[in-house]
């Protein structure tokens, strides 16, 4: 079996390989795979000189905790024949890549699993989660705010898709680089129409609010299907102005002709809820995992990210995909961390598919801890552990790729 990196002349072979991985035609339209960068694809091809096996990756920004951004590597297209399966090629295309991942200096790597039982094995951890909203248009009278909370000043102008495109980009890229978790959706994407919408060209409208001054700061991509208005994002350039979401969701709830609104992508603890008269009116469900996180070079990845409180944690991290194991320390202060190799006796010993769960501050270590993930070697480690990895704000993805 040979696993090799593609070029540009692989591009139609690889596809054909990935949709017959998953028993796929293509599908008119789509752009996911023109976004494809081939210098970053993998083919595991069989000794008969067919192609068994894809994998690729695309070439990100990530928003760590401490509005910091960094390159990462989002892992996708990845799919083994079914004639192949279980003979190692999947194993041999994962080392393969994360080698590739390494050499071009890359300390972290994430991807969306298909499937959550496959891809822990190969260090990964779901590090943010999604949720649907659903609300029935008859409950969704809003309270009155209690602590003041002034409406949005400005407006809200409805545009088609097809004539907004650069305005849902920069409203996107502003909004990206404050929400931990967020990834950078490059400029070929939105060209391209890659992804899901509003990415992609798919028919939708979008209801764009603009500030006082008509700069757009805000954006709801939606449709509307059988008395259902189905809400793909909701997007503020300023993560701290709740009120312009608020007017985005009010726009949505008094829609005509629509019995319930669907928020497709809302963060785990989302206000909305909290904002209707009746607690009900709003039904949560679909809760899964979204992002998961890869950490290749731990000193440098731990250092990268941004942090709330000051403190010490060894950390004594196994990986044993790659077959490697170190022990770290961990050193915070005033918002800084330093990390290195040591000899002390460890406060944790984990896997590094949990410290992938653990690094945006979605996931607090006493979860893992409780769930017999993460071994604490003294009493004072858990909580020692969950203010330093604790997060001012939640992490949140919503881009697909």
């Amino acid at each position: 079996m040979e696993i090799r990196a593609t070029t540009e002349q692989d591009r139609d072979t690889f596809a054909d390989t990935l949709y017959t991985a998953f028993a796929r035609f293509p599908e008119p339209g789509s752009g996911l795979l023109s976004a494809l960068e081939m210098e970053r694809g993998v083919l595991a091809v069989a000794p008969d000189g067919r192609p068994v096996g894809t994998a690729a990756a695309y070439s990100f920004e990530l928003t760590l905790p401490g509005e910091i951004l960094v390159p990462v590597a989002g892992v996708t297209a990845v799919g083994v024949l079914p004639s192949h399966r279980r003979r190692g090629v999947l194993n041999a295309m994962m080392r393969h890549q994360l080698a590739d991942v390494r050499a071009r200096g890359e300390a972290l790597s994430v991807l969306l699993a298909s499937e959550a039982g496959i891809y822990r094995r190969f260090g990964y951890g779901p590090a943010t989660y999604t949720e649907r909203l659903t609300v029935s248009r008859h409950q969704a009278a809003f309270a009155p705010p209690r602590a003041g909370a002034a409406a949005a000043p400005g407006s809200i102008e409805v545009l088609r898709r097809a004539g907004c495109g650069d305005v849902l980009e920069d409203v996107y890229d502003r909004y990206r680089r404050a929400q931990p978790g967020a990834l950078s959706r490059p400029h070929r994407w939105w060209a391209g129409g890659a992804g899901q919408p509003p990415v992609s060209p798919a028919p939708r409208y979008v209801a764009v609010h603009r500030d006082e001054d008509g700069v757009a700061d805000g954006y709801a991509s939606y449709s509307v299907e059988s008395g259902t208005l189905t809400v793909d994002e909701t997007i503020t350039a300023d993560m701290t102005d709740t009120a312009v979401a608020t007017a985005l969701a009010r726009f949505a709830l008094e829609h005509d002709l629509v019995t319930q609104v669907v928020f497709k992508h809302c963060p785990p603890g989302h206000p909305l809820r909290w904002q209707f008269a009746d607690f009900r009116a709003g039904q949560a469900g679909d809760e899964t995992d979204w992002l998961w996180v890869r950490l290749l070079d731990i000193p440098r990845a731990l250092t990268a990210r941004g942090w709330e409180v000051d403190g010490e944690l060894v950390l004594d991290v196994d990986d044993p995909f790659l077959g490697e194991r170190g022990r770290y320390l961990l050193t915070v202060r005033d918002g800084k961390a330093e990390c290195g190799s040591t000899n002390r006796e460890p406060d944790l010993s984990l896997d590094v598919s949990d410290l992938g769960s653990l690094y945006l501050g979605g996931l607090a270590p006493s979860t893992l801890v409780r769930a017999g993930h993460i071994r604490a070697h003294h009493p004072a480690a858990t909580a020692l552990a969950d203010a330093l990895f604790r997060a001012e704000r939640a992490p949140h993805c919503l881009h697909w790729f």
